[in-house]
């Protein structure tokens, strides 16, 4: 236990007509101090997670963070980046900030902004984040990359189809209870398993509500040692925080395996001392139908193959035997990507204190979260447990 969240704050996802990366990234720098109940004076360090790759013509965006407040002015600010998993990049890094005693305050944020880049762009930006050499000619960018991965997987187990419907139909129905969700309408199984003019095939066997969203948003939490965060309104602690890096050609791994996010979640459960039992829900990376269900498979909630059955089971719904992604994750909340890891530990926070409104799961005791860069390559754990 060398770290602890004692405030945060999350602005809306979406399509936010009007703001501007500075003016979300000021924002939620200001409420996350605010609801810690600290100053901009009490900060020893400040992390920005932001990926950018395009999407913002300032590329040079840790100083923002001190626009919040000029007391703010001559602490240290770095940005970092680890494709879509750059939240919990910087999260991390606070984190070892704590530990090292090098801080004992760190002020962590994460912001994009996307959906003023024209759709093009978009996607060549997020195929950044695929090994180019190999990968940067698939057809349809990052979605291309996924499409063939879910290919690849219904030839070696199976059409599952009905499976992904389930997981995005789960999403968008745990979504209308996220006042930060960008769609909060539940569509419906249905809607999800069939194409239609509203839900085009969009790569290979993926369809557009197979897809997370190009979003607009920020998110901030506020770090310090479990010595000062006892003394405070409270106090959610890392029991373990892991980051396990692969390789990034998927020609150099088997891909339907997600090792690293296997190693990652190992690790992070045996240094906690817990099982995937002892969690009350999880918040993973759903990029991606696909990629969550694989995601099952990788924690050891499924056997490999078996992640459908998990799914089509209701074994993750908000009832189930443990709930995923009760925000609504990426599908339905968006995937603004420098804030997507950082929203996921504040939105666990936020159930661990019950403080979770309408998409609270009951009773919620131990968190775990998956935050994942590229295909399996950057795999971020962590695992939470109210103190205070």
């Amino acid at each position: 236990m060398t770290a602890c969240i004692v405030g945060w704050a999350h602005s809306r996802f979406g399509k936010l007509e009007g703001e501007t990366l500075e003016g979300l990234i000021v924002n939620v720098a200001r409420e996350a101090l605010d609801h810690a109940g600290l100053g901009p004076e009490d900060v020893d360090e400040i992390v920005l997670g932001h990926f950018n790759a395009g999407f913002s013509p300032q590329d040079f965006t840790a100083s923002l963070v001190l626009q919040a407040d000029d007391r703010l002015r001559f602490k240290p600010a770095t940005r970092v980046e680890n494709a879509c998993a750059t939240g919990s990049a910087a999260v991390r890094q606070g984190i070892r900030a704590v530990e090292a005693k090098a801080a004992r305050v760190v002020l962590v944020v994460g912001a994009e902004q996307m959906t003023t880049t024209p759709g093009p762009e978009i996607g060549k930006n997020l195929l950044k984040a695929s090994y180019l050499p190999e990968e940067g000619d698939i057809p349809g960018g990052f979605a291309g990359v996924f499409g063939k991965i879910a290919d690849a997987y219904f030839q070696r187990y199976g059409d599952q189809s009905d499976a992904l419907a389930t997981i995005a139909a789960k999403a968008h129905k745990n979504g209308v209870d996220n006042p930060y969700a960008q769609m909060r309408k539940d569509l419906g199984f249905d809607f999800c398993r069939h194409e239609s003019e509203k839900n085009p095939f969009v790569a290979g066997p993926l369809k557009r509500t197979d897809c997370s969203l190009v979003s607009d948003g920020a998110a901030a939490l506020v770090l310090t040692d479990a010595t000062t965060a006892l003394s405070m309104r409270r106090a959610v602690a890392f029991r373990a925080n892991e980051h396990v890096q692969d390789f990034l050609p998927m020609s150099k791994r088997d891909i339907l395996l997600f090792e690293g996010c296997e190693e990652a979640w190992a690790r992070a459960l045996k240094n906690a001392g817990v099982t995937l039992d002892d969690l009350s829900f999880v918040e993973t990376h759903d990029c991606f139908t696909i990629a969550e269900l694989i995601e099952y498979e990788a924690m050891g909630l499924a056997k490999r193959g078996e992640g459908g059955k998990i799914a089509l089971e209701g074994q993750t719904a908000k009832n189930g035997r443990l709930p995923v992604n009760p925000s609504g994750g990426l599908k339905s909340k968006g995937h603004p990507i420098g804030a997507t890891g950082v929203s996921m530990h504040v939105l666990t926070a936020m159930q661990l204190t019950g403080e979770a409104g309408g998409i609270q799961v009951p009773n919620a005791k131990l968190g775990g979260i998956f935050n994942m860069g590229g295909a399996a390559v950057a795999n971020y754990v962590s695992i939470l447990d109210r103190i205070r």
